[in-house]
């Protein structure tokens, strides 16, 4: 379970409650607590005054996307005497639904939209070519409250440039430290000093990402003495079968399929598991292809928040799941010492370059 992060939602409730209400844009990457966020903001309203719609699990064509989110509606809304006729007039129903429904006590309707992005996907569907703009425009004259979440922030990003002022970017930031220590109190025989010295530890492990650290906390808390060790704890959770192998493996998978290039970009991806960061022409040279098209890849690979850019030397964007690359791109998965051996490695350059910040 994903601790909550009170600063986040405290955020999402204010900006929802201001007059005219802003639209909050909840940006963070798998396992940063977005969804989780938005979950507890809808438990926290009035029964029949907010809907939650995972975007990105309905998602499928106009027609059918409108007969699954209106399915379940808590809200007053006058549907349209008959089906739609196409793609275009099924998405314009959607719209309507959106900012015209009202809450059951008649006010204001809740919309709470994670991967709200995912809609840019009915662009491939015809008489639907600026779906983002015109949604985002029409969300931000509507006297409806919504919310909006994304796991793509350089997407998003980009598409908000020009989107209404209604709109409030909010980032989901690290679990702090003093957090983790709080979580690791609960271990029997823990002392405070330890949960300390250890939260610090797993916050630079992790990169304090929601969901990292609270696989790590989970297995300190039920594993045997020798398993309160933070590096044996990891090396279990990224072994295959481990819950952050499978996360890894899922966010790793779901990036590259929503971007260009699949087996070059897991080329460059490789070099950069080697070794990080590169230069585009260093990393031009270890794939063998041109600087143009080098520079293609990377483009693409940053769509999708797997590589970040600083200085022009290139990155993984999750740490994390640099390692697990370099874990699973031989052709049998890591043994045990092989794993511990990464894992160590990884925990001392983390270490001693200071990723253990005060949070």
């Amino acid at each position: 379970m994903i601790a909550a992060l009170p600063g986040l939602d405290a955020r999402l409730v204010s900006a929802l409650a201001e007059s005219p209400s802003r639209i909050p844009v909840l940006l963070g990457p798998c396992g940063s607590g977005r969804t989780c966020a938005l979950q507890r903001v809808r438990d926290g309203l009035p029964a029949g005054s907010c809907q939650y719609i995972d975007v990105e699990r309905v998602m499928s064509s106009p027609e059918q996307f409108l007969g699954r989110v209106t399915a379940e509606s808590p809200f007053h809304w006058k549907a349209p005497a008959h089906a739609p006729a196409g793609p275009r007039e099924a998405y314009e129903h959607v719209l309507a639904y959106f900012t015209s429904a009202r809450a059951g006590d008649g006010g204001p309707a809740t919309f709470l939209l994670d991967e709200a992005f995912d809609l840019r996907l009915f662009e491939s569907f015809p008489g639907l070519s600026e779906v983002m703009p015109q949604t985002l425009d029409q969300l931000a004259s509507s006297g409806n409250h919504f919310a909006l979440a994304t796991k793509y922030e350089t997407r998003a990003l980009r598409t908000l440039r020009t989107a209404p002022d209604r709109y409030l970017v909010v980032h989901a930031e690290p679990v702090p430290a003093s957090g983790v220590a709080a979580d690791l109190m609960q271990v029997p025989g823990l002392r405070s000093d330890e949960a300390e010295e250890t939260a610090r530890i797993i916050v630079a492990l992790t990169d304090g990402r929601a969901a990292y650290v609270a696989a790590l906390v989970g297995a300190r808390g039920h594993g045997p003495s020798q398993a309160l060790d933070p590096i044996a704890a990891l090396t279990a959770l990224l072994s295959p079968g481990g819950t952050l192998h499978a996360r890894c493996r899922f966010s790793y998978e779901m990036r590259l399929h929503r971007a260009r290039g699949y087996g070059a970009l897991k080329a460059v991806l490789g070099v950069l598991a080697e070794e990080e960061p590169l230069t585009l022409t260093e990393i031009a040279g270890r794939v063998q292809r041109t600087p143009g098209s080098t520079r293609d890849y990377l483009g693409w690979l940053e769509d999708v928040d797997l590589v970040c850019a600083q200085r022009k030397r290139y990155a993984f964007a999750d740490p994390l799941l640099r390692v697990w690359v370099r874990l699973n791109s031989r052709c049998a998965a890591a043994d045990e010492h092989r794993t511990l051996d990464e894992i160590q490695r990884y925990a001392v350059a983390r270490l001693s370059a200071g990723s253990v910040t005060a949070r």
